[in-house]
C-alpha cells in the first residue's frame, strides 16, 4: 500500500496549475492525496478527484496572513499526518509547518520550490525579505528531497545551499492534435498570467502605438490591473487593448490557441525572475503560438534549440514592437514546424517520471 501524501500551499488552489498537475500525477499513480490551501486568493468552486480543503484566514494584510496560515497549517498537519505520510510543501511560505511535523514524526518531506521566493520583486529590500531569507537559510540546507521549476533555479539552490533539487518544469500537458491557425483580423497579441510588476506588460501596451492591425489581449488578474487599465486610457488605446480578466484554465487554453503571437518579457528585478521558465512560455508552445521572449537563461536555452519566435535584449517599447511586428508579418505558419518539435519536448508527460521517482524515494 502506497503512503498518503499531504500537499500544502499558500497559493490559490484554483489557479495553481503546477500543484494541480503534480497532485494528479501522484493520484493517478495510486497515492492517496490530500491538498491543503487557504482562501486568501479566492474560494472558487473547484472539483478534484482527491480531497482538498482551504484554511480560512481572518487576516487583512498579506504579512499577517502568512503567519496565520503557517500556524493553522501546523495544527492541520499535526491532526492529519502519521507515520504513513509523506509531506509535500510548496514554496517557502508553506515549508516551516511541514518541516516541523516531518521532524516530529520522523517522516519524509518533499519541498517544491516554484520560484526563488526570497528573491521575488515584491519583497525586494523589505524587512519581510530578511525574514524569509532567515527561514530559507535555516531550513533549505536540511532538505533531502526537493524539486524546483528550472535548471537555473536548481543550480542556484545548489550553489547557495548545496541541496540537489530535481528539475520538474511547470509545463502543460501535451496538446496532441495541432491547433488550427486562425485567420484573425485584427491580429491577436496575447499576454496570459498574473498582472503584476516586472512582467513587461506596461512596455507592450506602449509598444501598441507602433503596431498596426493588431489588438493586445491581457488574460489574467492581479494587483496592477487597475494601473494598466488607467495606462491604456491615458494612451488612448482603449480600442487596441482588451482585458479578459481571470479565466478558468480550460477556458484560457482555448483563448491561447486563438493568438497570433504571445510574449514573455519578464524584467530582471531579482534572480527569481531572471532564472525562471515562465509557465506561459510552454503554454504558448503547446498551443503552437510563436512568441517574443527576453534573453534570460531558461528562455535562451529554448531559443537555441527551437526557432519558435523572436528574442529581445531590452524592454524598449520600440524594440518589442519590432519583434512583434516581425512575427506578425511572417505569420504562425512560418513557426509551425519548430513549435511542433518543441511541443514534443516541453510537455508535462516528460516531467511525470521525475516526480514519481522522487516520491518513490521518499516512500522508501
Amino acid at each position: 500500500m502506497k503512503k498518503k501524501i499531504i500537499t500544502s500551499a499558500f497559493s490559490n488552489l484554483y489557479t495553481d496549475q503546477r500543484i494541480e498537475k503534480v497532485c494528479k500525477t501522484l493520484y493517478d499513480s495510486g497515492y492517496s492525496i490530500e491538498l491543503i490551501g487557504n482562501d486568501w486568493g479566492g474560494n472558487e468552486k473547484m472539483e478534484r478527484p482527491y480531497p482538498f480543503s482551504r484554511i480560512e484566514l481572518k487576516s487583512k494584510s498579506l504579512k499577517t496572513a502568512y503567519f496565520e496560515f503557517n500556524w493553522k497549517l501546523y495544527k492541520e498537519l499535526k491532526k492529519k499526518a502519521d507515520k504513513n505520510t509523506i509531506l509535500h510543501a510548496n514554496d517557502i511560505d508553506a515549508l516551516l509547518p511541514s518541516f516541523l511535523i516531518a521532524r516530529k514524526l520522523n517522516i519524509p518531506l518533499v519541498f517544491d520550490s516554484h520560484e526563488i521566493f526570497t528573491e521575488m520583486p515584491a519583497i525586494q529590500n523589505k524587512l519581510s525579505q530578511k525574514i524569509w531569507r532567515l527561514l530559507e537559510g535555516s531550513l533549505v540546507p536540511k532538505i533531502k528531497l526537493m524539486m524546483t521549476e528550472s535548471q537555473s533555479y536548481a543550480e542556484w539552490f545548489y550553489e547557495k545551499y548545496k541541496v540537489n533539487a530535481v528539475v520538474v518544469r511547470n509545463i502543460p500537458r501535451k496538446i496532441v492534435s495541432r491547433p488550427g491557425i486562425p485567420d484573425n483580423n485584427p491580429k491577436i497579441i496575447l499576454y496570459q498570467g498574473v498582472i503584476n510588476q516586472s512582467r513587461g506588460i506596461e512596455k507592450v501596451i506602449l509598444a501598441m502605438h507602433s503596431i498596426k492591425d493588431a489588438v493586445l489581449k491581457i488574460a489574467g488578474d492581479g494587483p496592477l490591473k487597475k494601473k494598466y487599465e488607467d495606462l491604456v486610457i491615458q494612451q488612448n488605446l482603449q480600442e487596441r487593448v482588451v482585458f479578459l480578466g481571470k479565466l478558468k484554465p480550460e477556458n484560457l487554453r482555448e483563448v491561447t490557441k486563438t493568438a497570433d503571437v504571445g510574449f514573455s518579457l519578464e524584467e530582471n528585478n531579482g534572480v527569481s525572475y531572471y532564472y525562471s521558465l515562465p509557465n506561459k512560455v510552454c503554454d504558448y508552445i503547446q498551443s503552437r503560438v510563436p512568441l517574443v521572449m527576453i534573453n534570460f537563461p531558461e528562455m535562451k536555452r529554448i531559443k537555441e534549440k527551437f526557432d519558435i519566435g523572436e528574442m529581445v535584449t531590452d524592454h524598449n517599447p520600440e524594440t518589442i514592437a519590432a519583434a512583434l511586428n516581425r512575427i506578425l508579418k511572417r505569420g504562425r505558419e512560418a513557426y509551425a514546424e519548430e513549435l511542433e518539435r518543441a511541443s514534443e519536448v516541453f510537455c508535462w508527460e516528460n516531467e511525470e517520471e521525475k516526480i514519481l521517482e522522487l516520491f518513490q524515494k521518499a516512500a522508501q
